[in-house]
């Protein structure tokens, strides 16, 4: 239940709207409390007067005490209900605003699956707890203090006998709450389990087909989902004996006042009225009763969603701008690497030792084999993540000395992974500026070659690119998100492997138009194209995170290490297939 404590601060802007709940649930409850009274009266006084006059009385004074109290009940609910629902947009916007700020590393040890599983399931579970959990307790108390009191006034007795079974009602709730907080928590770390293998597979979709692996898909979710469903059996065993405990504890209640209540009756210490008033309170206090196992439950339920929620909120951002931030009004985008190392977590160093200067304005272009680095190296220009040992500087600056928005708004990066969101194909271009001029829109689109595409294309840039951009291939997707980092004007711009997925020809067209907008800025080009690369200011071959050769084009070729046999290769390559007459992919 601690866990709960974490939502006062969400609660606090609404203080007046719970006090104005919490008001009009007394006037509600006080003014409800009336109508048992008010049949009391009128039995007592019928039993002494019959008369239709005096019937007709009561009857018409009951029916506006019972309207004006629905009245209130509608009031209540709206202004509770309607507030749990506010507070719910808050607590979803701040869980997912923190989802933004954190850093790579957790996203490498969290499912996507899981996360959306918290974000909808778990804070519905929370909600709850704000919307009923915040009304039915309020209600309960004041009816029960109303309740109470007006029996009091008729027999402190019976109410004596009401009140014995509370203790046993309070044992019970404790020990089946307690049972629910830990059957709750191992139900939702299912459901995020399902929700990860169902989101991993329909984004993989392509890839179950093509191995034709649909029936062991079916097979894998359909035994997480009975496992889902047994544990929420175990749960409804639970629920299912809340409430006919509390009903019981009532029935028993109920049945010891109608024998007390019954034998004050026959000798004269209660007349029929207060007798019938007596279990007309007693009769309102039977929702409150079984309210409290069903408010216990939604507590113990939304305590263990809250959990959930409170491992993400309290999980710090490993990477933030510092209190005194650089922020230049200008960057010119020189790159120094001091005695970089790296290593992810509980592996051994990625990068070793790497020192580099790449001046502003210069094309460096980085090679090696698959695993040696290269990613890497450029993802901690933008602090994706920060090295281990050494110190990564730009403008002289260090990194980490550097606003994070500023820093990140200076770097335009096409990642070999090229994601595109379910969005029309303009909206993913114009992803980091609406207000993009038509020109620069034309020159980015042109110079990546997308426009080629595009006129094939019944919708043209309306065009719908379906979630992760899956109705492109993977070269149309290649060069939209280059054209979407040439539109954000980047003073650094990274280009990891972002032409692997585009032929040779498609490839000479867009470098030669690349070229001449990389001039003047800084650029990294990570490829295992040697076509790619020849005419960068300098070639950086990576391996095992360490630099073992550096140059241009020539003078790496003259050297006869890796980078010259790769030439070689690929020239190779390139005669063969142009004697065979296929266009080359490498």
């Amino acid at each position: 239940m601690s866990a709960l404590i974490s939502l006062l601060p969400y609660l606090r802007p609404y203080r007046s709207v719970i006090v104005w709940g919490a008001l009009i649930a007394v006037f509600n409850n006080a003014v409800g409390a009336l109508a048992p009274w008010i049949v009391k009266l009128a039995i007592d006084s019928l039993s002494q007067t019959p008369s239709s006059a005096i019937l007709a009385k009561y009857a018409l004074l009951l029916v506006a005490v019972v309207a004006v109290a629905c009245g209130l009940r509608f009031l209540l609910r709206k202004i509770l209900i309607g507030m749990s629902r506010h507070v719910e947009l808050d607590l979803r916007n701040s869980v997912f605003a923190h989802l933004q700020r954190l850093s790579a590393s957790f996203y490498n040890r969290n499912r996507a699956g899981d996360l959306m599983a918290r974000l909808t399931s778990d804070l519905e579970r929370v909600r709850y707890v704000l919307g009923p959990g915040i009304m039915y307790p309020l209600d309960t108390v004041t009816v029960g203090v109303f309740s109470l009191a007006m029996m009091l006034l008729i027999s402190p007795k019976l109410t004596l006998i009401v009140l014995i079974s509370a203790p046993v009602i309070s044992v019970s709730v404790f020990f089946l709450g307690r049972i629910t907080y830990r059957l709750h928590g191992r139900i939702q770390d299912q459901f995020s389990e399902l929700s990860a293998h169902a989101q991993e597979n329909l984004a993989g979709v392509r890839v179950v087909r093509a191995f034709a692996q649909e029936e062991r898909e079916i097979g894998r979710f359909g035994e997480l989902n009975e496992e889902y469903i047994r544990r929420n059996i175990a749960m409804v065993r639970v629920q299912a004996l809340f409430m006919p405990v509390m009903a019981l504890f009532f029935e028993i209640g109920t049945a010891v006042i109608l024998f007390f209540g019954g034998w004050g009756i026959i000798h004269a210490q209660l007349t029929l009225g207060d007798f019938v008033g007596f279990v007309g309170y007693l009769g309102m206090l039977a929702w409150p009763m079984i309210a409290i196992g069903w408010v216990a439950n939604l507590y113990q339920r939304g305590a263990a969603s809250m959990r959930r929620l409170n491992e993400i909120l309290e999980t710090e951002p490993q990477i933030v701008s510092p209190l005194s931030s650089h922020r230049p009004a200008e960057v010119r985008g020189e790159i120094v690497f001091e005695g970089v190392s790296f290593q992810y977590d509980g592996s051994a160093n990625t990068l070793h030792d790497v020192n580099l200067v790449i001046p502003s304005g210069r094309t460096v272009a980085i090679v090696g084999r698959t695993g040696s680095g290269k990613s890497t190296l450029v993802s901690l220009i933008p602090r994706v993540f920060d090295p281990t040992e050494g110190r990564v500087l730009i403008d002289g600056v260090p990194t980490t000395s550097w606003d994070l928005k500023a820093l990140r708004s200076a770097i335009g990066m096409v990642p070999q992974d090229a994601l595109l969101f379910s969005d029309t194909l303009a909206a993913n271009l114009r992803f980091s500026s609406d207000a993009v001029k038509q020109e620069d829109f034309e020159r980015a689109t042109v110079t990546s070659q997308i426009v080629t595409d595009v006129a094939e294309f019944r919708d043209g840039y309306a065009t719908m690119v379906g979630e992760r951009g899956l109705t492109l291939s993977g070269g149309q997707k290649g060069r939209a998100t280059l054209a979407r980092a040439l539109l954000h004007d980047p003073a650094i711009l990274i280009l990891d492997d972002a032409l692997a997925a585009v032929d040779t020809h498609t490839e000479e067209r867009i470098l030669q138009p690349l070229r001449e907008f990389t001039r003047g800025r800084t650029s990294l080009i990570i490829s295992h194209r040697v076509s790619t690369v020849r005419h960068a200011d300098e070639i950086i071959v990576l391996d095992e995170g360490r630099i073992i050769e550096r140059g241009t084009h020539d003078q790496l070729v003259s050297a006869g290490g890796y980078y010259a046999e790769l030439e070689r290769l690929q020239r190779i390559e390139k005669e063969l297939e142009e004697i065979n007459g296929q266009p080359s992919q490498t």
